[in-house]
């Protein structure tokens, strides 16, 4: 038995990077090829120098020169490199080799697998901090399909050879959670930062497939990327799928509308219209050049102090299904979110909302953790010339419309609201539905749950059928069935 001392604690041992290339190595089954561009041979390194590499490395490469990645892999219709588009022909290109040059009936318990990458690593400038996809291509069982991992990061040291062993690192952590933790795709997740710290690199979109990841949905997988801190935000295009955040917001006109959208209500999808109209109608805004996002924040996934995945679920694919595309992030903050947003674009912003969203926005609270405090937060959130479209509030005992107009904030920010409402930043979605005034998505949530009519009417025809249609919500019905 291992000695203890009193007052010891039980921690995980997580094995050092040595330790999971030697475990590969002495597997006499596995065995693959490492191709690796842009960075160096940083990964396959690592199983070099464990020892015992001869039995698992078929092929080590760096096709560096971009002619000789263009005659090996092809040349891609964007002319990039650093694409996920090239690292699925690199995976596809090498898995074939191995297959085609590896007799099956001489090695019949041979376990093959690609690894690769395709990375930018900080600029000399420094201007760019670089970013790449990483992913490995493998089997578990010799007469079973390939599975595959791919995922993107972005690089956030700020040295060049810094980058290239944490990628090093990640690699490993990679080939190693893929034929060891396979069984618990997000437990796979966490441990790819063993030995890195989430400030060195991010991990904003993985993908997993094939038969050992049949089950595996790879929204939820990106809903632990945010929930973990791995990154700040991931997406979901309109067909449901993870989409990298860079290539649907590059260079883009952004409208963002955040809420519960629990479920999304003809309120919500009025707003959507309506801001969007204005938004279109500026200057340098062009539809086919616009790309509107519905977010949700993490604190609006939780539910008793824990995720409700089942609930994220069931909001993704509404608002998919009506076309949209979707956010989680983890910004409490507008600001957080147009400082997101500008990374990757300098175009035109807008911000849909509400009036109680509006006046949060002018909390003192919210910000005293800035230096600066709020005017240093309103210096990042009307970035450039970002405009703020107001949806209207209605009260139900007075009957009171509340718009910019006579919309009340803290005395002391009167004077500051007054600043951007005559400055044209706050602008009044005048067009509104005044019949759906009275629709809140959490009145509609319980008339759900208590199993009553009436609700249907609240939403748009196509939420209405897939609520029925697919019985989501269906846990909120259980939850109220329980208190009962």
């Amino acid at each position: 038995m291992p000695i203890t001392i009193m007052g010891d604690r039980e921690f995980e041992n997580v094995p050092s990077i040595k330790s999971k290339a030697l475990r590969i190595n002495l597997n006499e089954n596995i065995y693959g090829t490492f191709s690796e561009i842009g960075a160096g041979q940083e990964t396959v390194r690592n199983f070099f120098r464990a020892g015992g590499a001869s039995g698992t490395i078929a092929k080590a490469m760096s096709a560096y020169d971009k002619d000789f990645s263009d005659a090996i892999y092809g040349i891609e219709d964007d002319r990039r490199y650093v694409t996920e588009e090239r690292l699925k022909k690199m995976l596809t290109h090498e898995t074939n080799l191995i297959e085609q040059r590896i007799s099956r009936e001489k090695h019949p318990n041979k376990l093959f697998f690609t690894y690769a990458n395709t990375v930018a690593t900080i600029d000399f400038a420094k201007k760019y901090k670089g970013h790449g996809w990483v992913g490995i291509k493998y089997q578990v069982h010799p007469e079973e399909g390939y599975n595959e991992i791919s995922l993107h990061v972005r690089f956030h040291e700020n040295d060049a050879r810094l980058q290239q062993n944490t990628l090093g690192i990640l690699g490993v952590n990679l080939i190693y959670g893929a034929y060891y933790k396979y069984d618990n795709p997000k437990k796979l997740l966490r441990y790819l930062y063993d030995h890195i710290d989430k400030d060195q690199i991010e991990i904003d979109t993985i993908n997993f497939a094939g038969p050992r990841f049949e089950k595996v949905d790879n929204r939820l997988m990106s809903l632990q990327l945010v929930k973990n801190g791995m990154t700040e935000a991931v997406m979901f295009a309109p067909d449901g799928n993870n989409v990298l955040p860079a290539k649907i917001l590059y260079k883009k006109n952004i409208l963002a509308l955040r809420g519960s959208f629990r479920p999304v209500t003809k309120v919500n999808m009025d707003m959507y219209k309506r801001s969007m109209e204005l938004f279109l109608s500026e200057n340098r805004v062009s539809e086919d050049n616009t790309e509107v996002i519905f977010e949700i924040t993490l604190s609006n996934l939780r539910a008793e102090g824990e995720i409700d995945e089942r609930d994220f679920m069931d909001r993704a694919e509404l608002l998919c299904s009506l076309g949209q595309t979707v956010m989680i992030s983890n910004f409490q903050e507008y600001y957080k979110v147009v400082e997101y947003f500008s990374r990757y674009t300098k175009e035109r912003m807008g911000l849909a909302m509400g009036v109680n969203n509006l006046v949060d926005i002018f909390d003192e609270k919210y910000y005293r953790h800035l230096s600066g405090g709020i005017l240093e937060a309103f210096g990042k959130l009307f970035f450039k010339d970002l405009k703020v479209y107001l949806y209207p509030f209605k009260d139900r005992e007075t009957g009171e419309i509340t718009t910019s107009e006579n919309l009340k904030v803290h005395p002391r920010m009167k004077e500051l609201y007054k600043f951007f409402k005559y400055n044209g930043k706050v602008v009044d979605i005048s067009n509104y539905d005044p019949a759906i005034l009275d629709i809140f998505s959490r009145e509609v949530l319980q008339l759900i749950a208590e199993g009553k009519g009436g609700w249907e009417e609240m939403l748009p025809e196509r939420t209405t059928a897939m609520i029925k249609e697919h019985d989501l919500f269906s846990h909120y019905k259980q939850k109220a069935a329980q208190k009962i």
